[in-house]
């Protein structure tokens, strides 16, 4: 009798260790920041929107999976690392995937630690925020994303044409300290611009609400910033020059070595979307100006070669 219920007990548990792994296998679990639109955005009652979570509804049901998103938050501050993050949440297994992750070498290279904390994501426990994670490699997929900083007129400026950084010159020009934005810019043709530029201090001004008050003609930022602006204005008199700065990053999915299979399912999915136009219509949908990837694929330094070289 003991023997026959061991038997049965060991039989129950195989089956049960079955049915959870094809429930796994039915499910396409995605890690997406909570805080980045239009790419992705998520408030603590209402259902996500954005690119990122269109993207991830039709991928996953072109694979026959369950879409379920992991968020989290991303801290902008000195201490943080996007690289080192998005490695725990892989490496504890939030995701099997993480979206719209910047393709740089940098960010792409073997971890010069072996652990990191998570970050802040739905469901953390108090434990949660104190554990480190052993680490893994990170291996990006196919990108599906182009994402560059753009020129956005104010009022007085909208009908002024830009084809190019130099266009700006005799424009009251508004920029934040610190930025990639404030780097080009100040560096361009040997200074060119520095007469026409006020900095503003980013957590502290507001850099697009000035440019709408017209006490400034223009500034470079992020496309994907100035999207996000327009949804939550749509009155805004600011106007989008259409011009968009040549060097940028690819963004993508990023997994581990061992989510390869899966990266090649998603590439696969990609293709096939991009070449039908999904992915740009979805962009659309989304309320972002989609810009398909473009070479290079990682981003190395190309954008410290063209500071160095005055920006040109």
């Amino acid at each position: 009798m003991m023997r026959r219920l061991t038997w049965w007990a060991a039989a129950f548990l195989i089956l049960a260790a079955s049915t959870a792994a094809r429930a796994a296998d039915d499910v396409l679990r995605i890690c997406l920041d909570e805080n980045l639109p239009p790419l992705s955005v998520h408030h603590r009652g209402k259902p996500g929107a954005g690119f990122d979570v269109l993207l991830g509804q039709a991928i996953a049901e072109r694979l026959g999976k369950t879409l379920e998103i992991q968020w989290y938050e991303s801290k902008l501050d000195e201490d943080s690392s996007p690289a080192l993050e998005a490695n725990a949440l892989l490496s504890d297994g939030r995701c099997s995937l993480l979206g719209s992750y910047a393709f740089t070498q940098d960010g792409l290279v073997a971890p010069g630690v072996k652990t990191a904390k998570l970050p802040d994501f739905e469901g953390a426990t108090r434990d949660d925020r104190r554990r480190r994670i052993p680490l893994g490699a990170l291996m990006p997929g196919k990108p599906y994303m182009f994402s560059t900083l753009t020129v956005v007129l104010g009022p007085a400026a909208a009908q002024r044409r830009i084809s190019d950084i130099g266009d700006l010159a005799g424009l009251r020009l508004a920029i934040e300290s610190g930025t990639l934005a404030d780097a080009i810019l100040m560096t361009f043709d040997k200074g060119r611009l520095i007469d026409d530029i006020t900095h503003l201090i980013p957590t502290r001004d507001d850099l697009l609400g000035a440019l709408e008050q017209g006490k400034f003609d223009a500034t470079l930022l992020d496309s994907r910033r100035f999207d996000a602006y327009r949804a939550a204005h749509p009155e805004t008199k600011l106007a989008a020059s259409g011009y968009s700065y040549p060097i940028g990053v690819n963004r993508g999915y990023v997994g581990l070595s061992s989510s390869a299979e899966l990266l090649g399912s998603v590439d696969k999915v990609l293709s096939e979307l991009d070449a039908s136009g999904a992915l740009a219509n979805l962009g659309r949908a989304a309320g972002l100006t989609y810009l398909p990837p473009r070479e290079p694929i990682i981003l190395g330094d190309a954008f410290q070669r063209i500071i160095r070289s005055g920006a040109r």
